[in-house]
């Protein structure tokens, strides 16, 4: 608990104290409840589960599927809106902002199975701006940023920024980026 609170405090530009993320970011109580919820998924209490993830939901504005696998100090800034789908996978000190989407694909079997993965997975240290809707089972990179409002539906290399509906990779990979995963002029790819 400390650890993700001094985390989202360093990743805040605001740079909230210790008792204003404890009692007030909509986000870290979404990610804690979610630890929660993923417990009774995991010991097959599935409806309890549900039940839970739906209660935060309520009282947080964010969506998490109880099945999801949610990695150390995840910080949802501005949370409301954020969903994340069941087979989601994100790794450690990923920040999400408002309205992302972790969504899946339709299966083009009818027989698929309730298994099959169908949402992203997030590497480590990703940064995913507001709005940015990131579907199906792809990856995105390490390090990598998303852009706002950006669709991303292909891979995102580790490091890189992309940004755009379809997103399209517009940095050279490794570069820094800016505010809210835009690149810095410097970085564009002519």
């Amino acid at each position: 608990m400390f650890d993700h609170i001094r985390s989202i405090q360093s990743r805040d530009p605001i740079m909230p104290t210790f008792m204003e993320v404890l009692l007030g970011y909509n986000g870290y109580h979404a990610a804690c409840w979610h630890r929660f919820s993923h417990v009774l998924w995991g010991f097959k209490l599935r409806a309890l589960a549900r039940l839970s993830s739906n209660l935060a939901r309520m009282i947080t504005g964010v969506e998490i599927h109880p099945q999801a696998q949610i990695g150390k100090r995840l910080f949802i800034d501005h949370g409301t809106g954020c969903v994340i789908g069941q087979t989601a996978v994100i790794g450690d000190d990923v920040t999400l902002y408002h309205g992302v989407t972790l969504g899946g694909v339709g299966s083009d079997s009818k027989n698929a199975s309730k298994t099959e993965k169908r949402h992203p997975t997030i590497e480590n240290g990703v940064m995913i701006g507001a709005g940015a809707q990131i579907l199906g089972d792809i990856l995105i990179g390490a390090n990598a940023k998303v852009g706002s409002n950006s669709v991303v539906v292909q891979n995102i290399p580790a490091g890189c920024t992309a940004i755009g509906i379809p997103a399209k990779i517009i940095c050279k990979e490794g570069r820094g980026a800016g505010a809210y995963g835009m690149p810095t002029i410097e970085d564009w790819v002519i």
